[in-house]
């Protein structure tokens, strides 16, 4: 445990000393100051139409940064032969691996918590509560995959493609699910294109669904939909995590 904890605190130090905070608060910056200039220039519902996109580019901030950062942070130790390194130690493969998760995950926690923070100046703190917690786990999953992109790829630009593909099919399987069903004149959930919209909503996580900004404009967010977002990542980060720890056994250092 203490060398998961060591290898965790090193991951913290690397983001900053890449000054990464400071990357993250000039988005939040540029968020604030792009949804105040749409504010002023809408006719109707500007504080609604402020606090929407405000939300959706926090939320798309957060998951790009947390996931180019770990991304890139494994391919660094990669192509520097530290990852060779920690494995060769007299430790278990699952302490170097569940370090990097740790650390990656604490990294996480800022943009959560500051966008959270952020988002009570606009909405009720208990909404804007929910919110940042939906973030948070949308960051989880998200740190999870890049992790076993990383393991199985070892390569930067495959695992960026990867993420990418992946968080966009996530965002979108519900949409592409209605527009499979309701294509049909009768509306029945048949076709070869509806199956398999089925089968990739049973098999990705429906991030659409994670930290919507109906939560902080007009305080949709439930207990109930609380409960299924943390069940759902509870579900995939674990997943993801033991295919990581598979292929980094299978691994010869």
């Amino acid at each position: 445990m203490s060398a998961s904890l060591a290898i965790a605190r090193y991951t913290l130090l690397e983001a900053v000393r890449n000054r990464w905070l400071w990357l993250l608060l000039g988005l939040a910056l540029a968020a604030i100051g792009l949804s105040s200039l749409l504010d002023a220039m809408a006719l109707t519902e500007s504080r609604q139409i402020q606090l929407a996109l405000l939300a959706s580019m926090l939320r798309l901030a957060s998951v790009f940064l947390v996931t180019t950062f770990v991304v890139s942070s494994m391919a660094r130790e990669a192509a520097d032969k530290g990852q060779q390194m920690l494995l060769a130690l007299a430790f278990p493969r699952a302490t170097y691996l569940a370090g990097k998760l740790l650390g990656y995950a604490a990294l996480a926690l800022l943009p959560a918590v500051l966008f959270g923070l952020l988002a009570c100046c606009y909405a009720p703190p208990s909404q804007a509560g929910l919110w940042a917690l939906a973030l948070l786990c949308e960051c989880w999953i998200m740190v999870a995959f890049a992790v076993l992109c990383m393991v199985i790829m070892q390569q930067l630009p495959a695992a960026l493609a990867a993420c990418s593909g992946f968080y966009l099919l996530a965002r979108s399987i519900g949409t592409l699910q209605l527009l499979a069903h309701g294509s049909r004149p009768d509306g029945s959930a048949g076709g070869a294109a509806s199956h398999v919209f089925d089968l990739l909503g049973t098999l990705l996580p429906h991030l659409d669904r994670y930290g919507s900004s109906d939560w902080l404009v007009y305080q949709a967010a439930s207990l109930q939909d609380l409960a299924g977002m943390l069940a759902q990542t509870a579900l995939f980060v674990t997943l993801l995590v033991l295919a990581a720890l598979y292929d980094l056994y299978r691994k010869a250092v």
